[in-house]
């Protein structure tokens, strides 16, 4: 036998190099044909360090063959499992947003499909935007954005038939909280009015570019495939919308969608009413109540807006969200007890896929995968962006922001708040420092403070000065300047016989209760309290802790509620 279909060429058998993972206590398939190079993590917000190969501009796929042999001392690898006597079964989850594979098998089987699975992927230089490690400390965000390209069969009846690179059609923000007990899947219109920032793109020859931004505002669809905008151009877009730090993107296209949900066996959808568009462009029939939808139909439930509502882009971001969150329950609830099914699921999806290339391998997104598996149906939100018509267009087309209800959206991504009642209840109910904020409160203007801008804005001090004695009748209050160190959250300091004080200030300021930091000693008559403003503070008047709830319309993941 070959070294190819069977093992290297110093007889190791490639199905045996498994290496046991700390973080989940299994092993792990590393066929010997490469282990990844181990990568120093950069500090989140840092920049990347630049990449020696060749970046992809929009519309260029690059599939690869898995990387070469390296098993030199220092490499990082873990002793190989030893073998077991008798038949043996190795498991391969992985799971990317709405993908997941298992492999089953032994030896050459079980090569083959991970070669065959590592050149389907296809990845994209985006240079110092993201993150080179799989999962950062903290909060993790990744942009799935679906390319509207018209390439493949049957897919130019769909629009434009001159789109060769498409756009980010439908754009969806999973942000998985840090203890990984749930999630939020955020729709961004593609008919939304934003600015769109410049970009550095990589180019074909390893240069770079810099794509221009918009002048003024525009579509945010625009932010992939117009001029040379890659996918990181589109996460530098939700980065300044959101002020969250996007850690990676994957890409689907149209073939993406038919082939999923072929391999998975179709994908239940309900309606409350029918849906009968035989003469228009998405040719779909189906029956009020439960439908099963996979390849053509499946897609054209997607770009389907006939008979919703308003027929409008917002009307169908709501039949999408039932898809994915249909399609998430059919992989956990049923697809992941099939192997068949699973390798399916694994080819059809790689041969779709474009990721960045920090997780641009079958073993990167095992890691994720398993995150991603630990969090509860019940426990993953999906919502759409709080948007509002354009108020610039008689006959609005487009929207934009939402000025009261978006930025409290975003405010508890950035603050990593749950939008499930259960977890953020658990976690209430364990913070002692609630119990701070609990008690008598002193009048505003017998609140003494000093303030100290410890990484707000510049001349945060003296605007929240200005704001607490002109518009809260905090008087006894003064501007510190800069304060002796920065900090990275906002934080009021008092003594116990202040604490009536404190709790009016953060009544005010909608400081959290973490944000109190009592003292043990009293205070004298008119000592002032400390406030240091962090990083963590915005301007003055608008509330540091993040809002406990938002009036945005939501659904779960283990909704099973029929579309209108």
């Amino acid at each position: 036998m070959d070294a190819r279909s069977r093992g290297q060429a110093d007889g190791t058998d490639p199905a045996d190099q498994w290496v046991l993972n700390p973080e989940t206590g299994e092993y792990e398939l590393r066929p010997n044909s490469s282990p990844e190079q181990p990568r120093t993590p950069r500090p989140r917000g840092a920049p990347r360090p630049g990449s020696a190969s060749p970046g992809r501009v929009p519309g260029q796929r690059g599939h690869r063959a898995a990387p070469a042999p390296d098993d030199a001392p220092g490499s990082g690898r873990r002793k190989p499992r030893e073998r077991r006597k008798g038949g043996r079964k190795k498991t391969l989850i992985w799971t990317g947003g709405a993908l997941s594979l298992v492999l089953v098998g032994g030896s050459a089987f079980a090569y083959y499909w991970y070669e065959r699975l590592y050149g389907n992927i296809s990845t994209v230089d985006i240079g110092d935007v993201g993150s080179d490690t799989v999962l950062a400390d903290g909060p993790v965000n990744i942009l799935i954005i679906g390319n509207d390209v018209r390439t493949g069969k049957g897919n130019e009846k769909y629009g434009d038939r001159d789109n060769v690179t498409g756009h980010a059609d439908t754009t969806l923000l999973f942000h998985v909280s840090e203890d990984r007990t749930n999630a939020t899947v955020l729709s961004i219109p593609r008919d939304l009015k934003i600015a769109i920032p410049d970009c550095e793109t990589k180019q074909s020859d390893g240069s770079t570019k810099v794509v221009p931004g918009s002048a003024g505002t525009t579509r945010f669809n625009e932010s992939y495939g117009v001029n040379g905008r890659d996918p990181g151009c589109t996460m530098r877009t939700v980065e300044d919308i959101t002020d969250l730090e996007v850690d990676h993107f994957m890409m689907f296209d149209f073939n993406a969608v038919k082939t999923l949900s072929t391999a998975v066996g179709g994908v239940k959808v309900c309606l409350e009413k029918p849906i009968k568009d035989l003469d228009g462009g998405s040719r779909l029939d189906l029956p009020a109540g439960e439908s099963t939808i996979q390849g053509e139909d499946a897609l054209s439930f997607l770009r389907n807006r006939h008979g919703l509502k308003n027929e409008s882009d917002l009307d169908r971001i709501e039949m999408q969200q039932q898809f994915v969150a249909s399609m998430i329950r059919q992989l956990k609830e049923d697809t992941l007890d099939s192997p068949s099914k699973m390798l399916d699921v694994a080819d059809a999806a790689t041969k779709s896929l474009t990721v960045d290339k920090g997780i641009g391998s079958p073993s990167k997104l095992l890691t994720l995968a398993r995150e991603l598996a630990k969090i509860d149906l019940k426990n993953i939100t999906l919502m759409t962006v709080p948007v509002k018509d354009n108020p610039e267009e008689p006959t609005p087309v487009t929207v934009v922001l939402d000025p009261a209800e978006a930025p409290k959206v975003f405010s508890m991504l950035q603050n990593d708040v749950s939008f499930t009642e259960v977890e953020k209840e658990k976690k209430d109910a364990k913070d002692k420092q609630a119990a701070l904020l609990k008690g008598p409160r002193a009048e505003a203007s017998d609140v003494r403070v000093d303030v100290f801008n410890g990484g707000g804005p510049q001349g945060a001090a003296q605007d929240t000065l200005t704001w607490l004695q002109t518009g809260e009748g905090v008087l006894k209050s003064t501007n510190r300047g800069n304060a002796p160190a920065v900090v990275d959250k906002t934080r009021l300091e008092y003594a116990p016989n202040q604490a009536d004080q404190a709790r009016k200030l953060a009544d005010l300021m909608g400081l959290p209760a973490s944000a109190l930091k009592p003292g043990t000693t009293d205070a004298a008559g008119t000592e002032p309290m400390t406030l240091t403003l962090g990083r963590d503070f915005k301007k003055a008047g608008v509330p540091v802790a993040p809002p406990k709830k938002v009036d945005v319309k939501q659904s779960r993941a283990d909704d099973k509620a029929c579309g209108k």
